[in-house]
């Protein structure tokens, strides 16, 4: 008798012999498996029976099949409880100020007591800094104040925050709107890599798939928590 399964059953036992998808829990697998090893069994040549390691081998396929399973269970158990974390931490962050990447600048125009009301803005330095140039330009893109290294500074590798005093380069008050800022930094006579952050207030959070993401009003695109780099 020769050692080998009829097609019909090796069809029956795996939809993928069959060009169907593969369905049932870990359970129907480890039934599925365990018939076709009882089948195997029964029609293996007696003269030439199954080795005991051939055995062991397909025992072991077994649990892998439920072990990867079970695993893809917790995993997902796990990527849940994850998710739910970060919600949680980002709803801590809704009526708080940030600094995410952006170049914006809102004025509020003179105040009381002729004060200027501006929103911070910073920059995110990838190493040290021996130069650095703000420029502030407004909706038509015109210069309206220059901060030059002078007043800036060496800054060090990282995140920094300034705030514009919303005059003009002439000492006269910006009008109320939203500016544009541009930072420039260098190290010796090689250029330093920039990000520009704007400041925004979190007035909620917006649930997607790829994990929670920070409601930072209609005139700005929503952040995830790796997007904001200071807390103001």
């Amino acid at each position: 008798m020769a050692n080998t399964i009829d097609s019909s059953v090796l069809s029956a036992l795996n939809p993928a012999a069959s060009n169907k998808p593969a369905q049932g829990s870990t359970q129907e697998l480890s039934d599925s498996f365990m018939t076709l090893l009882v089948t195997q069994l029964k029609n293996q040549d007696p003269l030439k029976p199954m080795e005991n390691a051939e055995m062991t081998s397909q025992l072991a396929q077994i649990n892998t099949v439920s072990g990867i399973q079970e695993l893809n269970t917790t995993l997902q158990g796990i990527t849940g409880q994850i998710d739910a974390g970060q919600t949680l931490q980002a709803t801590a962050l809704i009526g708080q100020g940030v600094l995410v990447p952006g170049n914006q600048i809102l004025s509020g125009g003179a105040g009381e007591g002729d004060t200027i009301a501006t929103t911070p803005f910073g920059v995110e330095l990838a190493s040290a800094a021996d130069k650095v140039t703000v420029t502030i330009t407004n909706a038509n893109g015109e210069v309206v104040r220059q901060y030059l290294p002078e007043k800036m500074g060496a800054l060090d590798k990282g995140v920094h925050s300034f705030a514009w005093d919303g005059e003009l380069a002439d000492g006269s008050a910006a009008p109320s709107g939203a500016y544009r800022f541009n930072v420039e930094a260098t190290q010796g006579d090689e250029p330093v890599n920039v990000t520009s952050l704007n400041y925004a207030l979190v007035g909620g959070v917006i649930k997607t798939d790829g994990g929670p993401r920070l409601d930072l009003g209609a005139k700005m695109d929503s952040a995830s928590l790796d997007d904001v780099r200071q807390i103001l």
